[in-house]
Parts: C-alpha cells; sequence; structure tokens
C-alpha cells in the first residue's frame, strides 16, 4: 500500500497561535514589579490585559453625578466603589465606572469584592460604548450579576439591564431624561434619571 499522504492545510485553515492568558495573581504581580502601574489604564477581561481609552470632561462629570446622588441615597446601606476593581473569577478583574456593594465596616479593605458582593454595576459609556456592550455586557451576565446599567452619552439614555442568563440579559429597559429608576438592592429608593447626570 502506498504510504499515507500528509495533508495539506490551506492557510486560511491554519492554526492560531495560542494567546497568553494572565491570571489575576499574575496581574497584581505586574503592579507589584513596575511592569504596570498606577497610571496604566488598563483592565483584567477574561485573561487578556486590555488599555482603556482616556476619560473625557463628558464621562468624569458624569461618574461624579452618581458618586453624589449614590453616596446620599445609599449611604450605610451600600458601599459606593468607584472605578475601582471588581473580581469576577480567576482571570478577569474588570473595574466599573460605579457599583454598588453589599455594606461592610471595613469598606473591602481586607479584599477585593467578588460577585456575590455586587448589587449593581454601572458603566458610563461614550467612546466605550461597543466595548461596554459587546464584552462588559456578557462578562457581567456570565458571572450572575444581577443587574447591570449602561449610561449611554451617545443616545442619552439609561439602558437597565436585569436577570442575567448566561452570557445575556432577558430583562432591558431604557431610561431617558423624565424616567425614574430604582435599584433592584434597594427597590424603595428611586432616583431620577435626570438627577443622575455631571
Amino acid at each position: 500500500m502506498p504510504a499515507a499522504r500528509r495533508r495539506r492545510v490551506a492557510p486560511s485553515q491554519e492554526a492560531v497561535p495560542p494567546r497568553r492568558l494572565f491570571t489575576v495573581h499574575e496581574y497584581h504581580k505586574m503592579g507589584e514589579i513596575g511592569l504596570l502601574t498606577e497610571d496604566d489604564r488598563v483592565e483584567l477581561i477574561e485573561g487578556d490585559i486590555l488599555v482603556m481609552p482616556p476619560i473625557s470632561a463628558n464621562h468624569a462629570g458624569h461618574v461624579n453625578g452618581f458618586t453624589h446622588v449614590f453616596a446620599g441615597a445609599f449611604s450605610g446601606q451600600a458601599v459606593v466603589h468607584i472605578q475601582n476593581p471588581v473580581r469576577l473569577g480567576l482571570r478577569s478583574e474588570p473595574e466599573p465606572d460605579v457599583t454598588l456593594l453589599r455594606f461592610r465596616e471595613d469598606y473591602y479593605a481586607g479584599k477585593f469584592p467578588g460577585p456575590a458582593d455586587l448589587l449593581l454595576l454601572v458603566e458610563i459609556a461614550d467612546s466605550s460604548l461597543e466595548y461596554d456592550r459587546n464584552t462588559k455586557l456578557p462578562l457581567y451576565a456570565k458571572a450572575g450579576i444581577q443587574e447591570y446599567w449602561i449610561v449611554d452619552l451617545v443616545h442619552a439614555e439609561i439602558v437597565v439591564h436585569r436577570d442575567p442568563s448566561r452570557a445575556r440579559y432577558r430583562n432591558i429597559q431604557h431610561l431617558k431624561h423624565g424616567d425614574t429608576i430604582a435599584p433592584l438592592a434597594f427597590p424603595d429608593d428611586s432616583i431620577a434619571v435626570a438627577d443622575l447626570r455631571g
């Protein structure tokens, strides 16, 4: 019998070299040894270290508005966590713009908050809109985050996502300037959308 011929692989079918994915522990080690600094605007998303765009004045103003309203509305009930890490597993540590955390007396000084601690995640989206929709949303849904708001500065609305299922949310609301919203964790604390502005 003739020797078996080696099957030729078309260039388009050649295997892509595997990516080197990082763990949260390796990510933090990079900070400890100076490969990453506090000035580097990066997030660890599913093992990849992603560079974030610069923050615009409009974006910063809206983060400040949320900080002011949430700090007043949820004082003593929740920790308002601003542009700080949340740990979603071994390979993901995003830094949402605004997070409401279950209240702890130590304000999470002893550990990074994880999925069980997260009451609400908020991303302020202008240039990051597609990233917040297409990368952050499935990440948060897969982690079981019960409520995720995208503050869409492009279309002047807050898109409320609830009821996570796999990599999506089954309940989505679009809120405009005249609407009010209460986080799931605090159903009696309605907030005017108009007040959540910078």
